[in-house]
C-alpha cells in the first residue's frame, strides 16, 4: 500500500517555546494519533549557506542536522503539517510517496497499508 514519508529537518539545539524542536514534533505527533516517527542525528551535514558541520571526536557536537521522520497516511501528514504551520514554526520538510512493505520473520515480504 502507499503511504507517505515526512521528514522534517531541524538543527539539533533549535527549541520551539523551551522544548527542542525534534522532540515537540515527536510528541505533537504521538498526541495526533501518529504510530511513530523517529529522530536521526546527522554525523555531518550543510545546509543552503553551505557551511559544513561535523561532529568532531572528543569535542562538543556544533549545530548539527536532525532529520525526524514518519512513515502515514496523507490525511496524518496533512494534519501534522498544518499544525507546524499553526504553529508558525520555520522548517524545512519534505513530503513523499511511499510504498511499504512488510517482511515477516519467514522472509516473506507483503505490501501493507499504511498506518491508521
Amino acid at each position: 500500500m502507499n503511504a507517505v514519508a515526512l521528514r522534517f529537518y531541524v538543527h539539533q539545539p533549535r527549541k520551539h517555546g523551551r522544548q527542542l524542536l525534534f522532540e515537540w514534533l515527536l510528541e505533537r505527533a504521538k498526541e495526533l494519533g501518529i504510530h511513530g516517527g523517529s529522530a536521526f542525528l546527522a554525523i555531518a551535514g550543510f545546509g543552503r549557506h553551505g557551511v559544513i558541520r561535523e561532529q568532531k571526536f572528543f569535542e562538543l557536537p556544533e549545530v548539527l542536522p536532525v532529520m525526524v521522520e514518519f512513515i502515514v497516511s496523507s490525511e496524518e501528514a496533512d494534519a501534522l503539517l498544518n499544525l507546524v504551520r499553526r504553529e508558525r514554526i520555520h522548517c524545512f520538510c519534505t513530503r513523499t510517496n511511499t510504498e511499504v512493505i512488510l517482511i515477516d520473520d519467514s522472509g516473506v515480504s507483503q505490501e501493507h497499508g499504511a498506518p491508521a
